[in-house]
């Protein structure tokens, strides 16, 4: 280590000399002998008021109100000198995010609360001296957080927490005293009300937050990740409910991030999952683990706390068939016994804390990734982690156009602790792997961005600048891509060489300023339905993107508002993904006169997905629509942009498009954006595909002349969930940009509007593919559960793509949870199952 990384723990060490000034214990007492979490009779000193007393009502009767949960959670913070309250942030509807903290009196203090941040971020630092930090696990405590409903039709987790919490801020016997003895808990009841007060599983822009956790799009998900970094987690609990009546606790399904320490899995499996699983034996409440549920993506509320804060990420799923006082009782017993598991273990859990920072700093500085590995055999690994050393990732700030975009990419890391320098000097790279190319000495300016992989956060870079997931088993939860570099389409790569750069630190670079170039035109946003979650959730995208980071203001509109002639002063209209087929017969005759009149008239009609489909069955285009034979369940592909485009300004020769089971766009003229041809040097897939080779030379983009307007059609979401930033820039471009200088005008397009017809409509299918020798026995498993599905047959393999009209996602589905182990039951071997998200 040089001499100036350790200069700030030994000044910190001088201000720990005298650590009892808080009045903590030399060491957390242990729980009481005999002392049983679950049986041992609650005793309350009747200082915080029972809920009914506040509310009206016991926890557990019925859902609480997001302000009744407020009210309660305020009402224990006053009356409780073990608790405090704060809010974390304010949602898109103005609803406070509160929280609260609850530990012994001396913890909860201002003081006592700096000291308990100081020292958990003395232990996230591999630079803290070895004395030190073994000062600080004989005598701290590890910070453990329970957060529910962030999912806002998932209610049950909210009132167990509250009732959690009024149980630490009054409870007199020995397991509440063994929690706060031995643990700082941080209570975060809902994480999203905004959806709770709706009833939705998305919040009010249409954003599933338990997939916006490495991205930070939503106000809710930033705040709650600026706290946890003030507070790091050893234990994040994240309550949901499913379909069904049984109980869904960990260990996990395959596949696991191959960046995910192994003791945190070993806490996971072997002290949360095996606590519960002992408890629920014992009540004789139903439960399974290693099914559904994965720690793959780096979206979620379990793996963003397990990797970015080397914490025990958990989803606890109840189901929601059952009656709501059962679903709370459950709830609450899961969080119970995780805080006395987590209590009862508090010097291991601190002490192995501390060393997944050391040891993650010695990876990186070694430059070794962690292999994938199967926890649930058979399951066999799928792709291996190459072997190859990456010991530093360089982001190039050489291109002014790109700029904004990579300040924001280095603002996420630093605001997740880490450490970003810049070259003072060129440097030369003898193995410089610039992302999707190969291997080249190279010489990189000074003012690149170095992020050396000789962190304690080694864990989270790799998961946030690798050029690809290493997907290590063919089952799909959700996506396989997410690299902010390809996100965001910054030049930038890693290299495994022992280099010695000279290198100054960075400030953390101010949030981007929102806003747009030049006059904006008249938008309106066509939703294809209002009950469609993929339509809800691509408008809700697009409406965040254009209110929060373009500022453009638009009107949002119906099928039945452009038949009743809304169009009217309309300049683009912007139709995001939703089903096709239901707002073509939506529209009726006068809709799709009127929306054809008004392109051909002057209109500029942008579309994708489900969008394009519409146009092209309006005859706004001459690209051909096709279903896609190939496996692509959330991937990013690089593809080759027209420079000559209006579309390409600032965007440069190449983007990244993220593609999920899209369909296939060949067009003949005004294709602005294409794949590549397989065998090019510009092929290049991040993410999990099969047979993605039907790509290979079709159009992403296609901007065509239509009478005296303008088509601009996206075969896949160019603004997926806000942060594909990258191809957000084509969308920007095409609202605001010129019209292209020559542009092919439209006239044969009945072929394309016959093959868009003739499309099937999907919403938010179940995907299995497998070889053609167990097409059979995959299609009994799908006849016992009585799916529907389509079928169509490629390259050895048999698609099945399975109906779910109502849109449920995989937890909340009857029967799509089960199907990975009823196909593994049955003797199939996927090629691939992709879930509903």
């Amino acid at each position: 280590m040089r001499a100036r990384e350790l200069a700030l723990p030994l000044a910190v060490a001088a201000s720990l000399a005298v650590p009892a000034s808080l009045g903590a214990p030399a060491a957390a007492a242990p729980a009481a002998p005999g002392c049983d979490p679950t049986q041992t009779t609650p005793v309350y000193r009747g200082e915080v008021p029972s809920p009914k007393q506040v509310l009206g009502f016991d926890l557990g009767e019925r859902p609480v109100s997001a302000a009744e949960s407020d009210e309660y959670l305020e009402t224990v913070a006053a009356k409780s000198e073990r608790v405090v309250s704060g809010t974390l942030a304010t949602t898109a509807q103005g609803r406070p995010l509160k929280y609260a903290i609850a530990g012994r009196p001396q913890l909860v203090s201002k003081a006592g609360l700096a000291e308990v941040r100081l020292e958990a971020g003395l232990l996230r630092s591999p630079r803290t001296p070895a004395a030190l930090a073994k000062l600080i696990t004989d005598r701290g405590v590890p910070i453990l957080w329970i957060s529910g409903n962030v999912h806002g039709d998932e209610p049950s987790g909210t009132d167990a927490a509250l009732k959690v919490l009024r149980d630490l801020g009054d409870r007199a016997d020995c397991a509440a005293t063994a929690i706060l003895d031995n643990a700082l808990v941080v209570v975060l009841p809902t994480q999203n009300p905004d959806g709770r007060e709706l009833k939705t599983r998305q919040n009010a822009y249409g954003f599933d937050m338990n997939r916006d956790w490495f991205a930070r799009t939503q106000p809710e998900t930033d705040g709650k990740l600026a706290m946890l970094n003030q507070y790091p987690p050893a234990m994040y609990i994240d309550a949901h409910e499913m379909g069904g009546t049984s109980f869904f606790f960990p260990p996990n399904a395959d596949p696991v991030y191959h960046e995910t320490p192994e003791q945190a899995v070993g806490w996971i499996n072997d002290m949360y999952g095996a606590a519960m699983a002992a408890e629920f034996k014992r009540q004789g409440i139903d439960f399974f683990n290693r099914d559904v549920y994965d720690l793959f993506y780096q979206g979620y509320g379990d793996s963003v706390p397990t990797s970015a804060f080397h914490a025990a990420g958990m989803t606890y799923e109840k189901g929601d068939a059952s009656p709501y006082p059962e679903r709370v009782k459950e709830q609450y017993l899961t969080q119970w016994v995780s805080l006395s598991a987590a209590a009862r273990d508090r010097h291991k859990i601190l002490t192995e804390w501390r060393a997944m920072t050391v040891d993650a700093y010695e990876q990186g500085k070694a430059g070794e990734l962690e292999p994938n590995q199967i926890y649930n055999p058979p399951n066999q690994v799928d792709r291996p982690v190459p072997d190859r050393k990456v010991r530093s990732y360089f982001l190039r700030d050489d291109d002014p156009a790109k700029r904004a975009g990579v300040r924001l990419i280095v603002r996420r890391l630093q605001r997740m602790g880490v450490r970003v320098e810049r070259l003072a000097r060129p440097l030369d790279v003898p193995d410089f792997k610039a992302y999707g190319r190969p291997e080249a000495e190279t010489t990189l300016p000074a003012g690149t961005y170095w992020i050396s992989m000789a962190q304690g956060q080694k864990h989270w870079i790799q998961a946030m600048l690798n050029e690809d997931s290493y997907t290590p088993f063919p089952y799909f939860y959700d996506v396989t891509a997410w690299s902010l570099p390809l996100l965001g389409n910054v030049a930038g790569g890693s290299s495994g060489a022992v280099l010695h750069p000279r290198a100054v630190p960075v400030r953390t670079p101010a949030a981007p300023r929102p806003g747009h170039e030049g006059k904006a035109p008249k938008l309106g946003i066509l939703q294809l339905s209002a009950t469609s979650s993929s339509a809800r959730e691509s408008a809700g995208w697009l409406r965040h993107r254009l209110d929060r980071d373009w500022k453009l203001p638009f009107t949002l509109l119906t099928p039945a508002d452009v038949a009743a002639g809304k169009l009217q002063g309309v300049e683009v209209l912007l139709t995001p993904d939703g089903p096709a087929s239901s707002a073509y017969t939506a529209l009726g005759d006068s809709g799709r006169t009127a929306l054809q009149q008004w392109t051909r008239g002057g209109g500029r009609y942008i579309g994708w997905q489900g969008g394009t489909q519409l146009a092209a069955r309006l005859g706004l285009t001459t690209a051909t629509l096709a279903e896609p034979t190939s496996d692509i369940p959330g991937t990013l592909f690089r593809v080759q942009v027209d420079d000559g485009s209006p579309l390409s300004k600032g965007v440069g020769g190449t983007a990244w498009n993220f593609t999920s089971y899209d369909m296939v766009m060949k067009a003949s003229s005004g294709v602005a954006a294409s794949y590549p041809e397989v065998d090019s040097p510009d092929w290049f897939v991040s993410g999990f595909q099969r047979g993605a080779d039907e790509l290979g030379g079709t159009a992403a983009v296609v901007d065509q002349a239509v009478g005296e307007g303008r088509s601009v059609l996206f075969a896949a979401e160019p603004n997926f969930r806000a942060f594909t930033d990258g191809t957000a820039k084509l969308l920007y471009n095409a609202i605001l940009g010129p019209d292209p200088a020559g542009a092919p005008h439209v006239t044969a397009t009945a072929k394309a509007a016959q093959q868009a017809a003739a499309l099937p409509s999907y919403e938010s299918p179940i995907r299995v593919s497998v070889k053609t020798a167990e097409a059979a026995k995959a299609a009994s498993v799908l006849r016992s559960v009585g799916a529907t599905w389509t079928e169509t047959r490629a390259g050895g393999v048999v698609h099945y793509v399975i109906d779910n009209p109502e849109g449920l996602p995989v937890d909340h589905h009857p029967f799509a949870a089960t199907l990975p182990s009823r196909l593994r039951k049955a003797g199939v071997t996927p090629v691939a199952v992709t879930l509903p998200r």
